[in-house]
């Protein structure tokens, strides 16, 4: 089987496994409705994500999973860890149940997502960039559709999204039997290390490119959690406070976040040859602007580069940490990356009450101003030599 064989299985499977991420999110008014959530319990359906997939992600890490079980077989029953959890959502008796299952799921989806990486990276090592780009590009179009099934789907038919969703993974998780093996150039994972984490983050290098990515993650979830609801409020505004805009916004934000995949395929094209400082600055400045003048137009653009810079950190970290020590770095930044979304997920619909939903966005601005300080910084240092790309 061909590397670009193996890249096109893995696509479709994480395609269709990382569906469950955001299937609660498109049914979230609903949710709301049913649960009588306030606004932060509407958040919890995310939030509890994000901290299931940093638990799921360090305690794979510390235990080597990846490599005790093979990374293709951690996919394949973590998959299906997530389809249990997302049915169980759909048939939950009250919130309690059912944030308990999303953060089920996003720890399942901890065992999906990075494992999926290790193995794009064992079978492609010149245009790692560009395959993990594919891959984090085809997540970004799975974690879309369930907005899609929503805008389609009827109304009252919200059960359903979930357990499409839930099948989704299934099968995606199956799909990864195709690849036949880890890949030639696979590694064993260096095991995480508690100790080696103030070493890890104390290096200059290394720091910034955390800080790009902390930037980056202050933008993306919350851009993708609220999306829905923004575009509603906006509809409204527009056409009504009686119109229902329920369908309508499902629909523009599976564009709105679909469209990434886009960015990723870029994303991974370009930083191999310019360099991931300046193709990751580009994207943030161009995302950060985005965020302060959000119109239709101009939120598929938003879509398309807030995520086109994200497998380009993970690569730069991966290339600047000591080499013992990479599989702590990535551990480390992931779940500084994700503990910091729960911040600004939680934070934005407290900062829509005070200012309105229609100027809500700009605060996702400052994420991007850090990342790009930091990425150019980090540009200018001899470290950067050791990018693909170098400096330029």
């Amino acid at each position: 089987m061909t590397p670009r064989r193996v890249l096109a299985a893995l696509a479709a499977a994480e395609l269709l496994a990382m569906a469950p991420w955001f299937s609660a999110s498109a049914v979230a008014p609903t949710l709301t409705r049913v649960w009588h959530l306030s606004p932060a319990g509407t958040a919890w359906l995310t939030i509890s994500v994000q901290l299931g997939f940093v638990a799921g992600a360090l305690v794979s890490a510390v235990l080597t999973l990846a490599d005790r079980w093979s990374a293709r077989r951690l996919v394949v029953g973590s998959a299906a860890l997530a389809a249990a959890a997302t049915v169980g959502v759909a048939l939950a008796p009250a919130p309690s149940v059912g944030i308990a299952c999303r953060m089920l799921t996003g720890a399942a989806l901890a065992g999906v997502y990075p494992p999926g990486m290790k193995i794009a990276a064992g079978w492609f090592r010149e245009g790692r960039g560009w395959a993990i780009g594919i891959l984090v590009g085809a997540l970004t179009l799975g974690s879309a559709t369930p907005h899609l099934v929503r805008w389609a789907a009827p109304p009252e038919a919200w059960r359903l999204v979930l357990v499409i969703a839930a099948a989704s993974a299934l099968v995606g998780g199956l799909l990864v039997l195709a690849v036949p093996n880890d890949g030639p150039f696979a590694a064993t994972s260096p095991p995480f290390s508690w100790s080696a984490a103030p070493r890890i983050l104390r290096d200059r290098a290394v720091l910034l490119a955390n800080l790009g990515y902390l930037g980056h993650m202050w933008e993306l979830y919350a851009m993708w959690t609220w999306m829905a609801v923004f575009v509603a409020a906006s509809e409204r505004l527009r056409r009504g406070a009686s119109t229902d805009t329920t369908t309508l916004a499902a629909l523009i934000t599976f564009a709105v976040v679909g469209c990434g995949a886009i960015g990723c395929w870029l994303g991974g094209k370009y930083a191999d040859r310019w360099g991931r400082t300046l193709i990751t600055s580009a994207a943030m400045v161009v995302s950060g602007c985005c965020a302060l003048t959000a119109l239709v137009p101009l939120l598929l653009l938003w879509g398309v580069t807030v995520v086109a810079d994200s497998a380009q950190f993970s690569t730069a970290v991966s290339e600047l940490a000591p080499p013992d020590y990479v599989g702590t770095a990535l551990t480390l930044q992931t779940s500084m990356g994700f503990l910091l979304t729960c911040v600004t997920i939680y934070l934005l619909p407290a900062v829509a009450t005070a200012i309105g939903w229609r100027w809500s966005m700009s605060v996702l601005a400052l994420g991007p101003a850090l990342g790009v300080w930091a990425m150019l910084a980090l540009r200018q240092r001899p470290e950067a030599a050791r990018l693909a790309g170098g400096r330029r």
